[in-house]
């Protein structure tokens, strides 16, 4: 290879390569007095001008045919050139990784027998350029920054195959595989910027250490959430210790409270907790957490304080900062998905949290006012609008109304139940039929409404509850029946579908249905007996018993019954039968109901049931005259 080859053929006029060198230092020093402009507007349009001025610059260097002499300079403007449109942007693009492919055609130009060949692709041109940079040792701080830059695209990309190879050439070591990556990024050793070498944006070793907090994070991330404790604690100490930002900090101390949990050490994930919230102005994350964590220590005054607070920390205005014109750790971060420690959600899932807790617990009054908070925050136009699909994470809004009616009945506000589900009504009883002969059609109808039946139905239970406590019997056994109705023609299809109706968390069709008609008929038949009606109650409590054999609450009203009306070789029969059963799952069935059922079943739990069958007990033991 001749000497003329390596410095170049054609050589710009040294007059041309310091103007342009200049023009670089220039634009770099307007990017970071830029990064100082308090001003939004201003500084985006100042940022863009940059950008602008950097892309022209690139299109002149570009334009000539590529020389050693010209190449460091030009390397370094294409890095300027990425750092700052991927700061503006927040986040890769893919036209990215065509810049770097050219940049690094352009190396292959200078060496005569590595000109680059049409079908490699980035990790063959990486590979051939790192190996050839051994012969233009002036070209290794801005290739090995070229590098930093593609090893951040191809980690937020999960490119991760590709990155190791990168990094094994970099660090002159082809034995490593993928798994040492974080050790890769360790020992990778960028060359220091000599003092005369054109500005840049960001510093190699900058990016290294950007790499390697993203990866420790998001390592510990991927541990926490297949389980490997250990594992995860470790990487994310090793992003703790690494270069976060204010914001990246407090994700990370929350997912280090959340994995100290998870390994059974509540009070120095607290700790972490506490730390998140003293580092960073956005507090959701690790007040979410808290309060996860203080529900499972039995604090409910803590774990309700801390969803409070979680409601007010992601209502509040937040004021946007703008972002560095650097690469940061967040841009290497994947969004957090659901089921993701580090998922915080919305306001409103926020504010459903503070109020099925406060329903699950019984504070009936707040749980009321809360649920009221929430529908008018769902129904404003600042929300998604009303949907009656599925909404996952947490209930969809059909059962946000159903846990809204059953909280204010708890709260003794019966009218105001009436309404929300009238309300509720009023949104989806017109996919149901009108008739019994059109159901089918009906049903055919409304298949992205699968759950309707099922939601109409409780809704009905519900104001039949409602009722009950006005004391408009006529009116309670009217709203019973319809929901009977509704369950008894449900086709074995809707069943299937009725189970996924909750959405946060799958009740079974088979116990969603089957507790709900029981309920049903358990209701209508108190209502018989409250009227003296205690025929019409036996065939409710009856036919309850017969739909699920093992519900002890349709067995106690049936044997209450039977003995109202005498009939106590039946009643006895039923007591043997109720001594014979083995414990059975029903509160553990109910766990995986919807909220709204849950906290019916229990409004029509007998508190006495325990006493009257041991009284009853007693009492066929006695002799009897004749």
């Amino acid at each position: 290879m001749s000497q003329q080859t390596l410095t170049g053929s054609s050589v710009p006029h040294t007059s041309f390569l310091d103007l342009w060198r200049k023009k670089n230092d220039q634009l770099v020093q307007q990017a970071k007095v830029v990064q100082d402009t308090q001003l939004s507007l201003r500084r985006q349009q100042q940022a863009q001008d940059t950008l602008e001025g950097l892309r022209k610059l690139l299109w002149g260097l570009q334009g000539i045919p590529a020389t050693v002499s010209v190449l460091p300079l030009e390397l370094t403007v294409i890095c300027n050139f990425i750092i700052l449109r991927v700061s503006l942007a927040q986040g890769f693009t893919e036209d990215l990784a065509q810049d770097i492919q050219r940049s690094l055609k352009r190396v292959l130009e200078t060496q005569e027998h590595l000109e680059p060949r049409l079908e490699q692709d980035l990790r063959e041109l990486w590979d051939s350029v790192l190996h050839a940079s051994s012969l233009l040792p002036e070209l290794l701080p801005a290739l090995h920054l070229l590098a930093g830059l593609q090893a951040a695209l191809w980690l937020s990309t999960d490119h991760l195959g590709d990155l190791a190879v990168l990094l094994q050439t970099l660090n002159g070591n082809q034995g490593r595989t993928s798994e040492d990556l974080l050790l890769l990024l360790k020992t990778w050793k960028p060359p220091v910027e000599k003092s005369d070498a054109p500005l840049t944006l960001q510093s190699a070793q900058s990016l290294k250490a950007v790499l390697l907090t993203a990866f420790a994070f998001q390592q510990g991330l991927q541990e926490l959430t297949t389980g490997n404790l250990p594992r995860a604690l470790t990487n994310l100490n090793e992003a703790a210790s690494g270069l976060c930002t204010r914001p990246v900090l407090v994700q990370v101390y929350t997912a280090l409270g959340n994995c100290l949990h998870k390994m059974g050490n509540p009070q120095r994930a607290l700790l972490y907790l506490i730390e998140a919230l003293k580092v960073g102005t956005d507090c959701s994350l690790p007040l979410l957490e808290a309060s996860r964590l203080y529900r499972q220590l039995g604090d409910t005054s803590a774990e309700l304080e801390s969803l409070e607070l979680l409601v007010e920390a992601l209502s509040a205005t937040r004021s946007s900062k703008s972002p560095q014109l650097l690469i940061e750790v967040e841009l290497l971060l994947p969004q957090p998905d659901q089921a993701s420690p580090l998922h915080c959600g919305t306001p409103s899932q926020a504010k459903h949290l503070l109020a099925s807790r406060c329903l699950q617990i019984r504070r009936e009054e707040d749980a009321a006012e809360h649920y009221l908070d929430l529908l008018a925050l769902l129904l404003d136009d600042s929300e998604p609008r009303f949907s009656l699909l599925p909404c996952p994470p947490g209930p969809c809004m059909p059962e946000v109304f159903l846990e809204a009616a059953a909280a204010l009945i708890q709260a003794g506000r019966a009218q105001d139940a009436l309404t929300v589900c009238e309300e509720l009504l009023s949104r989806t009883s017109s996919l149901l039929p009108k008739m019994s002969q059109l159901w089918e059609g009906a049903r055919k109808r409304s298949k992205e409404l699968p759950y309707c039946p099922f939601w109409v139905s409780s809704t009905h239970l519900l104001q039949g509850q409602a009722w009950v406590h006005l004391k408009a019997q006529k009116e309670a056994i009217s709203e019973f029946s319809r929901c009977l109705e509704l369950l008894f023609r449900a086709t074995p299809e809707d069943k299937e579908q009725a189970a996924g109706s909750n959405c946060e968390q799958g009740c079974s069709s088979d116990v969603a249905l089957q507790q709900l008609r029981v309920a049903a008929l358990i209701s209508r038949g108190l209502v018989w007996v409250a009227s003296d009606q205690d025929t019409k109650a036996l065939k409710d409590f009856l036919l309850s018993v017969q739909i699920c054999p093992g519900n002890r609450d349709a067995s106690y009203y049936l044997l209450q019954t039977l003995r109202r009306l005498d009939r106590k070789d039946d009643a006895t029969a039923l007591c043997q039968r109720l001594e014979a059963q083995t414990e059975l799952p029903q509160n553990k069935a109910t766990r995986s109901l919807p909220l709204y059922l849950e906290t019916y079943l229990s409004w029509i739990h007998p508190a006495d049931c325990e006493t009257f069958l041991e009284e009853f007990r007693t009492s066929l033991l006695e002799p009897q005259d004749l």
